[in-house]
């Protein structure tokens, strides 16, 4: 063990989960908080579940005091995002569609929240050395690759989050030019946010909540202070605005 502490948010979903389960087997970390709204029991002795609701600042505070004692974090993952919900949320097919509960709904999951996040724990990442926080996004949110249109929402959620990462990379690149903020696109992964979408994709493009999570950690391990503020895919390629 080297010292070093992780925060996964979103740590109730299958790439969360997964997340948690990777990094806690790496032998790489002495601590890795879990957050979700309803925490489960840990079952690995170097995760502590925390209590967090992305839209609460309270109970973001309370998680940041919990975590401030333990030092500084070398790694935040934000794993959370709505697409759907079975009674009342789908992705727009038209512009009839479009309600603005419903819009105001998933902007605040998907910008929102992670704004929240950023206020509270960007902050504790490690200064003067490597940290990184990485901001789970979604190629539909790249205005530059739209060529479908539709998901309204959805979309312009994404594509605010990706403009809020590219703002708090340059921020916290001002008071560690060795850091690394970014956005990464996990590809179409068997959980229940993508279930009702996966007939139309092939075998080979849906990945397990597991090989996702791998995947995840390979870009960021091969991702560089040069790369801060950037969105990049499953694949570590670069995926444009």
């Amino acid at each position: 063990m080297n010292g070093k502490r992780a925060l996964v948010i979103g740590s109730g979903g299958g790439i969360g989960s997964a997340l948690v389960d990777h990094l806690a087997a790496s032998g790489q970390f002495d601590r890795i908080y879990a957050g979700n709204r309803r925490p489960h029991a840990a079952h690995h002795s170097n995760v502590t579940r925390l209590s967090i609701d992305i839209l609460d600042d309270d109970t973001l505070a309370e998680a940041g005091r919990q975590i401030v004692p333990d030092g500084a974090l070398d790694l935040l993952i934000v794993a959370t995002g709505l697409l759907h919900r079975r009674t009342d949320i789908r992705p727009e097919k038209s512009l009839r569609q479009l309600d603005a509960s419903v819009m105001a709904e998933v902007f605040t999951v998907n910008s929102i929240g992670p704004a929240l996040i950023a206020k509270h724990f960007l902050p504790l990442l490690a200064r003067r050395k490597r940290a990184v926080a990485i901001f789970l996004s979604a190629r539909v949110g790249s205005i530059a690759d739209n060529r479908l249109g539709g998901w309204h929402s959805y979309r312009a959620s994404k594509a605010a989050l990706n403009a809020l990462v590219r703002c708090f990379a340059i921020e916290v690149g001002r008071s560690n030019p060795e850091a690394i903020v970014a956005a990464l696109h996990p590809g179409t992964v068997d959980t229940p946010l993508s279930e009702p979408f996966q007939a139309r994709i092939a075998g080979s493009s849906l990945f397990s909540a597991a090989k996702s999570a791998m995947h995840i950690l390979a870009v960021i391990d091969q991702l560089s202070p040069m790369d801060s503020g950037g969105f990049f895919g499953w694949d570590g390629r670069p995926i444009p605005y």
